[in-house]
């Protein structure tokens, strides 16, 4: 078990400050828990659990974006935590995986109370963007993002630092029975995640390269995952350039037959 000290709870609050901005420019995407898990690991020094947390937890909430009014749990909160109680508490990254969703939920309700909030200043804003009033739609363009970004700071430093011993003993406290069961769903919740991101992205025509990871992944013994990713970059890439041959062809054959009728 490790202790995380008042510097490290400041880098990760300001750490959480920068990705609230990013989180609502949408702009570096380093929001994401893989690139979120790995900066918290590598600030409590101990990188591998950021990135064996990181990758759970993108595969988890892959699946889960905003649609319109709707806000799905945090994912930024998720990846925090959960690398965060692994470090503390020396539970497995599945488990901790599953003890990181109450966060999670938690900013989920904050943003959604604050989305509300903040439909105030569009009252504000038509009025400025009427009047041509630049600054004044600037200032309430900001303010949000500042109040979002510094929320996340604070809500990480307290979870991180401050509540860290009472996190630790209730997690030690837990039943051996509940621990397991939370075992159990940390390692079902990337599967989920990555089932709800085939249900829009699948297509039947990519069905073999799908069968083809799957095999590879499960029943080829590798000493890491670079090898897989590079077969599927590379079938990434066949398909990327047949693609883009078939559409020069079809180009092609439209323009002969447009050169056809107009010599008619």
């Amino acid at each position: 078990m490790n202790q995380i000290s008042l510097l490290q709870g400041i880098l990760l609050a300001l750490m959480a400050f920068i990705v609230g901005i990013d989180f609502w420019l949408e702009a570096l995407f380093i929001f994401r828990p893989i690139i979120v898990c790995t900066l918290t690991g590598l600030i409590l020094g101990d990188v591998r659990i950021g990135l064996v947390t990181g990758g759970l937890t993108e595969l988890a909430f892959a699946g889960l974006t905003p649609a319109g009014g709707t806000q799905p749990p945090n994912p930024v909160m998720a990846g925090i935590m959960a690398t965060v109680l692994a470090y503390t508490t020396g539970k497995n990254e599945n488990e901790v995986l599953g003890l990181a969703l109450p966060f999670s939920f938690l900013m989920q309700y904050i943003l959604l109370f604050y989305y509300s909030i903040f439909s105030f200043f569009n009252v504000r804003l038509e009025n400025a963007a009427n009047n041509a009033d630049g600054k004044t739609f600037r200032k309430y363009t900001i303010i949000p993002m500042i109040i979002v970004a510094i929320t996340y700071a604070l809500v990480v430093f307290l979870s991180t630092y401050l509540a860290q011993d009472l996190m630790r003993n209730l997690v030690n406290s837990l039943p051996a029975w509940f621990t397991h069961g939370l075992e159990v769903a940390g390692g079902i919740l990337p599967a989920v995640g990555f089932a709800m991101l085939l249900n829009i992205m699948f297509k039947l025509e990519y069905l073999p390269y799908l069968v083809i990871g799957f095999i590879l992944a499960t029943f080829i013994e590798f000493p890491n995952l670079l090898p897989i990713a590079l077969i599927g970059a590379s079938f990434a890439l066949i398909t990327y350039f047949r693609e883009k041959n078939n559409s020069n062809k079809e180009v092609f054959l439209t323009d002969e037959k447009e050169d056809y009728s107009n010599g008619i």
